[in-house]
């Protein structure tokens, strides 16, 4: 009856409609949240770490240029609890004969060397970024992530937050591709 009289009153509850419309289209079909690395493709950047714990060596970036074959690199933390997670599914890659190095992001090397002893240890070497340098010039967005960078330090993957059995396929696969 109201709109008989005046047309214009059903205007801000179509305006409403349609937004409830937009709103629930966009939740049902959201967008991928995944931040990729600009990285991907590219060499990977200069960077020099200290040994991020007693009886590992440093890692340097001119480590993975050497030509010593495709090698993936962890960037981790002993405070991150997906870390932990994901090191049953390393030693599993590192059982396959993938090779890994790791970056440790601000921590201690006290802390380290528990956080190995309790998970495992996978890498062969451990490089300290207390100040996420090296971390921010992979292009990375947190811990966990991991690169796989070929012989010639190139950046061929990446994963983001931590491994599970089933991304093993695909890391094992993009692994061999890059040998």
């Amino acid at each position: 009856m109201i709109a008989r009289r005046n047309p214009w009153l059903l205007v801000p509850l179509l305006i409403f409609i349609a937004f409830v419309f937009a709103v629930g289209w966009r939740l049902s079909d959201p967008a991928d949240p995944t931040v990729k690395s600009k990285m991907m493709g590219q060499s990977i950047p200069e960077f020099t770490l200290a040994p991020a714990t007693a009886g590992k060596p440093g890692f340097a970036s001119a480590q993975l240029k050497a030509g010593q074959g495709p090698r993936l690199v962890n960037v981790f933390a002993s405070w991150c609890v997906p870390c932990i997670s994901e090191m049953p599914m390393l030693q599993e890659l590192r059982r396959q004969g993938v090779a890994i190095d790791a970056i440790a992001i601000r921590d201690k090397p006290a802390d380290i060397a528990d956080f190995l002893a309790k998970h495992g240890d996978p890498f062969d070497r451990i490089g300290d970024d207390p100040r996420s340098q090296a971390q921010i010039a992979l292009g990375s967005v947190g811990v966990p992530e991991t690169f796989l960078v070929d012989a010639k330090g190139v950046i061929r993957f990446q994963h983001v937050g931590p491994i599970t059995a089933a991304n093993l396929p695909e890391i094992t696969a993009a692994w061999k591709a890059a040998q």
